[in-house]
């Protein structure tokens, strides 16, 4: 049996053995969209991975979210060796509270490697469209081998994704990591289609890196952007030491206002994730909440309210 025969075939039997809803009725939550229909934000998972799949999935309804951006990597909501039966589980329990199942984040890296390449097949046949794949790490000594590295790694996963039909958002997270600066990942992916491998952008780590010279490097990725990410932050001393501290949306050193102006001039109008990583009590590491579970989607729902806010109230 082909491998995909195989992974649609066992995923279709995870799906008969799922648990039954709740039976809560889908009236106790709206279905509706924001004003601007085209704004479509989803949770991230980690801070909501002390539930389970159905009580993450009505908490994000309930607080307003389209879809989650869920976790599938070691420690993740979906650990990769378990993808064809929890990945179902996950993705039937947004459907029931009315979210879409669109985007994930993986350690996906390697294509030559089953398990990555299994991970693929069954979101494909689940019906996601974007995953973020791995970082990879410059080492000091060696930065342009790294770089060598990554085009050669996002070459072959562009492949695969065409073959699957799926799409890879790379992150560029600041600090030792390919993307950081922004002009290697464009180097890295300039020969690629953005059909099959783009960017996933994040305007907070952008802002760390490119202070106020971000937009340069969000020209130079724009056609590459395929799903966004929102957080926030400011500069601030602990423990002596200069750190980056993270905000609730609007507290922090993000221009969101033209950020969101750049955003709409060039109609990007593509998946966001919402990332809390402020604190939550721990749930904005993945763990178990200090606080109640009411603070902790009070918080969230802080962010998303912002974030809807701030795009309506923008030219």
């Amino acid at each position: 049996m082909k491998r995909r025969d195989f992974i649609n075939q066992t995923v279709l039997a995870s799906s008969a053995f799922l648990i039954p809803g709740t039976g809560i009725a889908e009236n106790l939550f709206s279905m509706k969209k924001s004003a601007n229909s085209s704004l479509e934000i989803h949770i991230f998972s980690k801070h909501l991975q002390f539930l389970s799949y159905q009580d993450m999935c009505e908490a994000a309804k309930e607080m307003g979210f389209d879809g989650v951006d869920l976790t599938v990597r070691p420690k993740g909501h979906v650990l990769p060796e378990q993808v064809t039966e929890d990945m179902p589980r996950a993705t039937e329990s947004m459907k029931h509270f009315g979210l879409i199942p669109k985007m994930f984040s993986s350690n996906v890296i390697d294509a030559n490697n089953e398990l990555h390449r299994k991970v693929l097949e069954t979101a494909k046949v689940l019906g996601y469209e974007f995953y973020r794949p791995a970082w990879i790490k410059y080492k000091n000594d060696d930065v342009l081998a790294t770089l060598t590295k990554a085009i050669q790694k996002f070459n072959e996963l562009s492949l695969l994704n065409k073959a699957i039909g799926i799409k890879s958002s790379y992150h560029n997270h600041s600090g030792h990591y390919v993307g950081a600066s922004i002009w290697d990942l464009y180097k890295a992916m300039e020969n690629i289609s953005p059909s099959h491998f783009g960017c996933q952008y994040d305007i907070m780590h952008a802002t760390v890196e490119g202070g106020e010279n971000w937009e340069i490097g969000f020209n130079l990725i724009k056609p590459y952007i395929n799903t966004l990410v929102i957080k926030d932050f400011k500069w601030g001393k602990v423990d002596g030491k200069w750190k980056r501290i993270f905000t609730p949306l609007g507290e922090g050193m993000v221009n969101f206002k033209r950020y969101f102006e750049l955003l709409k001039e060039n109609n990007i109008s593509v998946p966001i994730s919402i990332h809390v990583e402020y604190d939550l009590g721990g749930a904005e590491h993945g763990g178990v909440p200090s606080i109640s579970n009411k603070e902790v989607f009070k918080r969230i729902k802080h962010d998303l309210d912002f974030v809807r806010r701030m795009w309506d109230e923008t030219n």
